[in-house]
């Protein structure tokens, strides 16, 4: 695969991610930003990721031309909810004019920001080579802001707030009018967008990694990727409905909560999976090993992360447990009062005993900073759901505290699972070093 095609798609996934966040928080109801606002936040995320990308690759404007293409046509998963109106069917002329509309201006404003960029790049220093890791990135990405959509959404106790699946309300879910985006409605069907983008974005990087690595193994972790994506799709699903049914009546459905458990905690499993694939793929860990650990006792390392991550596995399903039946709190409590010196502990040691080995010691500092954070949070969140229930100032307090401890927690899951995959890899000086198998 041609070099620019493979940033040109980083750079037109990333930034209809970089997009739709901005996009997503500007229309929350609690924030409600005029639509000109929006859209004004969104040409100049446009505009800096490929000002940004622009300072990096060696054909800029190309490169950042063909990637605004490719955000103008992800975008039309959501142009369409922009076009439709709630007493009729979405213009024919409107989406002519819309639809490659779209394409084109991304592709000019994108291609303009990789032009400025590269103004600004030092040009004595060569382009960085662009392998299939930045992308698995960018998926990571997209899933961990899916992870705060869908934390806010149970938050919100908005997960029936649309009735049906796969559509919404009988429309098409992307044509879903967005007029009609209000209250519940807004968050779980933005939760649904949201994961098709992922879906997509995961099907996308499979066939990158298919493409652009020869490790057979890492090809099939792809697809098994696509598969996690779609039996998380239809876990989110069945959670509404009970069956497949494409009925919008509510008398019809039968709602899971077990289902609705189990998409939670899979969700967080997705996630560390990819951020495995994103450490796998590192230009990092494919190069020949140049730091030799200062671990003696690698093995320790091995089973120390093997235990904080299956204790993370337990705890994401009490706190599931905790976010959706109310059930097992202070099991939940007492099992973060042993991942959390565990977690720190962890982390020390790895920084303490990689002083060559750079990954590893900022790794280690990571995880003790993030299990710092999410203690503090789980202490909110704690205050705020039941110290201070009932309170008039409590509910946004606790809206916020609780989606901020599962998305925190998710992140520290992600750190976990990497800091066990570098500690895991014994990097020596020898023909055993594992060499760069990506390919552009």
């Amino acid at each position: 695969m041609k070099a620019r095609t493979l940033e040109a798609l980083t750079l037109g996934f990333g930034t209809t991610v970089a997009m739709w966040a901005v996009g997503y928080l500007g229309r929350l109801p609690a924030v409600m930003l005029p639509s000109q606002i929006v859209l004004l936040l969104f040409l100049a995320c446009g505009f800096v990721c490929g000002a940004v990308a622009g300072m990096r690759v060696a054909d800029p404007v190309r490169t950042g031309a063909l990637g605004g293409a490719i955000n103008g046509l992800l975008n039309l998963l959501i142009l369409g909810s922009v076009l439709s109106q709630a007493d009729k069917a979405v213009s024919l002329p409107a989406a002519a004019l819309w639809i490659p509309g779209s394409i084109l201006g991304s592709a000019l404003l994108v291609a303009a920001g990789a032009f400025i960029g590269n103004q600004f790049r030092d040009h004595r220093q060569p382009a960085v080579e662009v392998g299939p890791s930045r992308f698995v990135w960018v998926a990571a990405a997209a899933t961990f802001l899916l992870l705060a959509v869908g934390g806010l959404v149970t938050s919100k106790q908005a997960g029936l707030a649309v009735v049906d699946w796969p559509n919404s309300y009988g429309y098409n879910m992307f044509l879903y009018p967005l007029s009609r985006m209000t209250g519940g409605i807004y968050y779980e069907h933005a939760h649904r967008l949201f994961g098709s983008l992922v879906g997509l974005t995961t099907m996308v990087m499979a066939v990158l990694l298919q493409r652009c690595d020869t490790r057979g193994w890492v090809r099939k972790a792809g697809w098994v990727a696509v598969a996690m994506v779609v039996a998380q799709g239809i876990l989110g699903g069945l959670r509404v409905t009970g069956s497949f049914t494409l009925s919008s009546s509510q008398a019809d459905m039968a709602p899971s909560l077990l289902l609705a458990l189990v998409h939670g905690v899979f969700g967080q499993l997705f996630f560390a999976s990819l951020v495995g694939l994103g450490v796998l793929t590192s230009r990092r860990w494919l190069q020949p090993a140049g730091c030799i650990s200062g671990d003696l006792k690698p093995a320790t390392a091995l089973l120390l992360g093997r235990t904080l991550v299956g204790l993370m596995v337990v705890q994401l399903v009490l706190g599931a447990l905790q976010r959706h039946m109310e059930v097992l709190l202070w099991v939940h409590i007492t099992m973060a009062a042993v991942i959390a010196p565990l977690a720190v502990g962890y982390g020390l040691r790895t920084w303490m005993l990689n002083p060559s080995h750079p990954v590893r010691r900022k790794l280690g500092l990571w995880l003790m900073a993030v299990t710092a954070t999410q203690m503090f949070l789980g202490i909110s969140a704690f205050a705020g759901t039941i110290l201070l229930k009932g309170e008039d100032t409590s509910s946004v307090f606790a809206l916020m505290a609780a989606t901020s401890h599962q998305w925190c927690g998710a992140l520290l899951f992600g750190f976990a699972a990497a800091t066990l995959l570098w500690n895991g890899r014994h990097d020596k000086t020898d023909s055993n070093s594992p060499e760069s198998t990506s390919r552009a």
